[in-house]
């Protein structure tokens, strides 16, 4: 039975941890499971009663002290200029708090009488107990629009680039901040969203410049999404300060010949690799492998200024023409960036793997290495396929080929695991030196691809099992199985594609890798593909264990992009902790908030893969823009109720084929099966369907592209006599027999409930 504390030792806790109060909280901080949770119920509520306590919604705390984030009224500003202001959540006995606002050069003017959310932190200080930063005022936290500046008479409109959105928004003379006729631009909401009396009201906050240069595209994502793109002065100033790290406290990696392999573009380094045959009588066949990775948190150490904007940015955000990096570029693409011929600071990880790709076992040691070359992967794969340059030619015997031997193993290791094997092509979009897009490509996948992914795959497998066994709390990388309503959708579209999934048992990565390998060469394969990505669920980070189904892992951690994720630089500080090499691990507060910080990187993620997603899909939209009335072979994508979704081939962009374009009939859409059914002809829309359409629009701005249905299956869709007048939706009967057709759907109801209402009498 879990032994309880006493009120002193809950009224210690709620004082040192006042974030961190709700009754689960406290469960937990003492161990109390079961049983003994009702008498620690039954402990705050005569705590409460004392006066100890208040309980404010799910959580207690200290009524003579303020919660961290606090609703406040700003006073009249003193003779010296400084702000105070009256905490409006102040329930003590005892004189009231005196709170000194901390502003910011960002911060808005404030007022007095203005209501303010803010954050607050306890001083001890002569003249006031709190200081507090601003986060909002309350009632002012205005919608931001991204739009196109439209200018009038008076003032003029701002059109949103959103999708789908028609909302204009009227701009008064005195709110353009200077913007032009048809200028991108940033503006914010001024008065009520509705308003009855016309247009909603907004003022420019910022101007982006011309929409139809290529690097707007990126800027709308960024600003749309909400990304953080410029570094408080403070983070520069902490990042300009720093030192390279030296040999003291490191092993002396500088004679291994770690390497790194990236893209031609890469924008930093941060791991790198080296193998060899293991020497080791014991393990015949074997190798070990080295793989270093950039030790960031020697430079960003919790608790600073850096820390918490790495933190707040959760990750790096990725476009075709820029990077908004989670770190200063003086970090991310210099002092933790593995370049070539530098020493650099990193923690490496030593790993044995046996003749069939399986690890024996791994040491871990923080280190200073010397990379001697940094190489692209087609560098790489052309050494091994027998055209080696200058710069690889040395390296082919010592470095390269033992690197391909290891990946031979794990590879033959990572067959019998079965990780879901998906085949879905990365497209690459290019630029001109002038920046001008120029073209629309699909990456090639090659080997020394998938080598460093295995590598770092292992690496991670690694980090987690050693955190695991020494007991140190850490973020995994999970990855949890399919819910049943998606897989059942998987199965009818792979019945529908002439394929089969079992039903009935314990879903293995190796059934969906055996559908996916069954449509490999077909016209459906990379519908399949599609529709199996898109019955996974998203992956997340926790303090949890739940493992990670994609790659068939019972135990990931991600340990190899502490540049570019906040996740690894955790995870490193875990590594940090459970070696005892510094002082620069996790403290306490770090473990105690890791599920907080999971469930905020989690989120950062997918903001960050949304705004990646949204500027490929404007960079596509530009690059069909000047090819309207084209013709173009794809397959359908996606079927809903006001149209069809088409993939093309040749780009992979995806367009709507509205429901009015789809031909000269009424179409029925069926949601169980994903299908439309023309109310004329009986023609059935199918997801996988190869069609030929014509690009109607384009739109560079939404990322929007609209087509018109020419052909489905290589047949003609019924065309009407004439396209240019008004439309006519099928023959002269069309409209009895779509009213047929809906009674006919009207009475299958009615004769449903009427069924179900028999069985549920009965």
């Amino acid at each position: 039975m879990s032994t309880l504390p006493t009120k002193s030792d809950i009224l210690s806790w709620i004082s040192e941890h006042p974030t961190l109060t709700a009754k689960r909280d406290i469960a937990k901080a003492f161990g109390i499971k079961g049983a003994a949770r009702i008498d620690l119920k039954r402990l705050l509520k005569e705590l409460e009663e004392e006066g100890h306590l208040e309980k404010r919604h799910k959580t207690y705390r200290d009524p003579d002290r303020l919660p961290p984030v606090s609703v406040l009224q700003v006073k009249a500003p003193t003779s010296d200029g400084d702000l105070f202001a009256k905490p409006l959540e102040w329930h003590g006995e005892g004189r009231e708090p005196v709170v000194l606002i901390i502003p910011r050069d960002s911060d808005p003017a404030l007022g007095e009488g203005d209501r303010i959310l803010a954050r607050l932190q306890l001083v001890q200080d002569s003249d006031h107990n709190y200081e507090a930063r601003l986060i909002r005022r309350i009632g002012s936290n205005p919608q931001k629009i991204v739009g196109i500046f439209r200018k009038g008479s008076e003032g003029g409109r701002v059109m949103p680039i959103d999708k789908g959105s028609d909302k204009e928004w009227s701009v008064a003379p005195d709110s353009t901040g200077g913007a032009q006729e048809g200028e991108l631009v940033e503006a914010e909401q001024v008065g009520p969203a509705r308003n009855r009396m016309g247009l909603p009201k907004a003022r420019i906050t910022l101007r982006l410049g011309d929409p139809s240069e290529p690097r707007a595209v990126s800027l709308i994502a960024i600003h749309q999404h909400g990304i953080p793109d410029d570094f408080p002065d403070e983070v520069i100033a902490e990042a300009d300060g720093m030192e390279p790290a030296g040999l003291e406290g490191r092993r002396d990696l500088r004679d291994l010949p770690l390497v790194t392999i990236d893209p031609s573009d890469a924008r930093d380094h941060d791991d790198a690799c080296y193998a060899h045959a293991d020497d080791d009588p014991k393990n015949p066949g074997g190798h070990v492998l080295w793989v270093a990775i950039a030790d960031v948190a020697y430079y960003v150490r919790p608790g600073s200024a850096l820390d918490h904007e790495a933190r707040k940015r959760g990750n790096s955000s990725y476009f075709p023409d820029r990077v908004v990096p989670m770190l200063p570029d003086v970090l991310s693409g210099d002092l933790c960036s593995l370049h070539e011929g530098v020493p650099r600071a990193c923690i490496a990880v030593r790993m044995v793997i046996d003749a069939e790709g399986n690890k024996t076992g791994q040491t871990f040691c923080r280190g200073l290495m010397v990379s001697p070359a940094s190489l692209t992967y087609q560098q790489v794969q052309a050494a091994i396929d027998g055209t080696p340059d200058e710069q690889t030619e040395p390296l082919l015997d010592d470095v390269l080929k033992p690197l391909y031997a290891a990946y031979g193993a794990l590879k033959a290791a990572r067959e019998r695991r079965q990780p879901l094997d998906l085949d879905l092509p990365e497209r690459k979009i290019e630029f001109s030196e002038e920046g001008k897009l120029t073209a629309v490509n699909f990456s090639v996948r090659l080997d020394a691809h998938k080598l460093i992914e295995e590598f770092m795959v292992l690496a991670n497998v690694a980090t987690a099992e050693t955190l695991i066994a020494k007991k140190t709390p850490l973020l995994f990388r999970v990855h949890e199985e399919p819910p049943p309503a998606k897989l059942e959708t998987l199965r009818e579209v792979a019945e529908s594609a002439g394929l089969s999934m079992a039903k009935g048992q314990v879903l293995k990565t190796a059934h969906l890798n055996k559908l996916l390998h069954e449509a490999a060469g077909r016209d459906e394969a990379e519908l399949i593909n599609m529709a199996t990505l898109r019955s996974m669920t998203q992956a997340y980070y926790s303090p949890a264990n739940f493992g990670h189904f994609g790659l068939a892992l019972r135990s990931y951690a991600h340990f190899t992009s502490p540049i570019r994720r906040y996740s690894d630089l955790i995870v490193h500080r875990a590594l940090i902790t459970a070696h005892g090499w510094g002082n620069d691990g996790l403290r306490p507060q770090d473990i105690e908030g890791l599920e907080a910080t999971g469930e905020h990187i989690s989120t950062t993620e997918r903001r960050s893969m949304m705004a990646e997603r949204d500027t490929t899909d404007r960079y596509l939209a530009a690059f069909l823009s000047d090819r309207i009335g084209a013709e173009f072979s794809g397959r359908i994508s996606g079927i809903a109720k006001f149209g069809v979704f088409v993939r093309l081939d040749e780009t992979g962009a995806d367009g709507l084929v509205p429901m009015r374009n789809l031909g000269n009939e009424y179409f029925h859409f069926d949601a169980a099966s994903s299908t439309l059914m023309g109310a004329d002809t009986g023609t059935v829309i199918t997801l996988g369907q190869r069609v030929t359409v014509k690009l109607i629009e384009a739109a560079p701005v939404t990322g929007g592209l609209a087509f018109d249905l020419l052909t489905l299956e290589e047949t003609d869709m019924p065309r009407g006599p004439s396209r240019g007048g008004p439309r006519r939706r099928g023959s002269a009967t069309a409209g009895p027999r779509r009213m047929q057709a809906k009674a006919g759907k009207k009475n299958a109801k009615v004769r449903t409930k009427v069924k179900r209402r028999r069985t549920s009498s009965s």
